[in-house]
């Protein structure tokens, strides 16, 4: 199953060069509706919720798919279904790929706990668009 990257993992941005650079085999632009955006510590957080957030589909090379996979839920400080530590959940969404439908991807939201801290005061990002709204790189 591809990702669906919305923050530091899209294409252009440092996780994505340290990551996913040389272990895809494709990257399209692709948005995620039912979704809400907000601002983190250097990086976004993605969140159930009643808007879109854009971002891009990664394709693994099938030779690399374990390889990333295992990669990124470290970097996403995912341990496991529900587990408490989790600072991200993996799941299965489906994503549009503008003028090519719907695809089912992994995409790594906030935990419950994040969650719930996030929807009651966290500063959500306008439009669900990270690149547009992060810092500009140094």
């Amino acid at each position: 199953m591809p990702f669906f990257v919305y923050g530091t993992l899209r294409p252009g941005e440092h996780n994505h060069d340290r990551y996913v650079r040389g272990l895809d085999v494709r990257e399209q632009p692709a948005r995620l509706h039912g979704g809400a955006l907000y601002d983190g510590p250097g990086y976004p957080f993605a969140t159930d919720g009643d808007g879109t957030v854009l971002g891009a589909l990664i394709t693994a090379a099938p030779q690399e798919y374990a390889r990333l996979l295992v990669a990124l839920d470290r970097l996403e400080t995912y341990l496991g279904p529900g587990d408490p530590r989790n600072l991200y959940e993996r799941v299965a969404r489906n994503v549009e790929l503008p003028g090519s439908g719907t695809v089912r991807a992994w995409i790594y939201l906030a935990a419950a706990a994040v969650s719930r801290t996030l929807h009651a005061s966290g500063p959500r990002i306008p439009g669900g668009d990270w690149l547009g709204h992060r810092p500009p790189r140094r």
